[in-house]
């Protein structure tokens, strides 16, 4: 057990330090732009990039984990849908944002912290193939939906234009092409790009944390509806369940693989949950209570996958 909070509380330690520097100290929120350029456009990109360019590129093109996982995301995306239908009395717009709450993790500022903490670097091409897979998939999903629920008033060929844009402008999609490109033609960046792209990978997980933190401290908490219990309940439980059950019922995949599956899998509702609620003008005020909760109550379900793992109580 001692293990166990050795790796969790410098993870969750760095969101505690940003959290409470939101609340206590009165900085101006456009300082968070930057730091969130920083990570977002810079630090997480050149992790990836640096990481993923050093790997074999057999290891690269794994088709059967990336749908698995994908897959998987899905499944708990349709299930929280469904609770948003039942919940919100049939609109679709507001079910699609409960959808994104209960499947879309935390995997770019939470993910490649906690599964390279726990895991080491050999979580590297597993963290990468989610994180891509699972933000196409809801750059597909969010635009789609709300274009059907009629809160967009694009046509068929502007929101296909729209869900190409957001996927092959996303950098931590293109910084995993470039990796993998890298990678398959075995192509070598300089001593000098090599040890920046060091420098800045190291700030990634760190600084993401902490601006996470922040963020989240400086989100109202709306009005928390009766649905979030039982949508959380499918992000932080069931969302890691299946896929392991998943995972090892196909088999042939690496141990470190799965965990690192679990691990994403098990992380709270990302904050685009409330971006893309303000983005679409629904569910604002309840959407940033998910983050909050969601992330409040992952310091313990994350924390038990964390000794699940690490003890062997899941078998991989």
């Amino acid at each position: 057990m001692l293990e166990v909070i050795t790796l969790a509380l410098p993870f969750f330690g760095l969101i505690v330090l940003g959290y409470g520097a939101g609340k206590f100290k009165n900085l101006p929120e456009s300082g968070l732009a930057w730091m969130n350029f920083f990570v977002i456009y810079l630090a997480l990109p050149a992790l990836f990039f640096r990481l993923l360019s050093e790997t074999p590129f057999e290891q690269l093109a794994n088709v059967s984990f990336i749908a698995a996982t994908t897959f998987t995301t899905y499944i708990v995306f349709a299930i929280s849908f469904c609770i948003g239908v039942v919940a919100t009395r049939g609109s679709i717009a507001e079910s699609t944002i409960l959808g994104i709450a209960g499947a879309y993790s935390n995997v770019g500022y939470m993910g490649p912290g906690l599964t390279l903490a726990v895991l080491g670097e050999q979580a590297t091409v597993p963290t990468a193939l989610i994180l891509t897979f699972d933000n196409a998939l809801m750059f597909i999903l969010a635009p789609l939906l709300m274009a059907v629920a009629g809160t967009e008033n694009e046509t068929i060929l502007g929101t296909v234009k729209q869900i190409l844009t957001k996927i092959f402008t996303h950098p931590f999609i293109l910084a995993t092409i470039a990796g993998v490109s890298a990678a398959a033609f075995e192509l070598r960046p300089p001593e000098a790009v090599n040890t920046l792209l060091l420098y800045l990978s190291s700030a990634a997980a760190p600084c993401a944390l902490f601006a996470m933190g922040v963020s989240i401290a400086l989100r109202p908490i709306g009005r928390i509806p009766v649905e979030l219990p039982l949508v959380l309940a499918v992000k932080l439980l069931l969302h890691p369940i299946l896929i392991f059950l998943l995972l090892t019922w196909l088999g042939g995949f690496d141990p470190n693989w799965i965990a690192t599956a679990i691990l994403m899998s098990c992380l709270p509702p990302a904050t685009n949950v409330f971006v893309l609620a303000q983005q679409y003008g629904v569910y604002v005020q309840r959407a940033s209570s998910f983050v909050l909760i969601g992330t409040a109550v992952s310091v313990v379900t994350v924390t038990a996958f964390i000794w699940a793992l690490t003890s062997g109580f899941l078998p991989l």
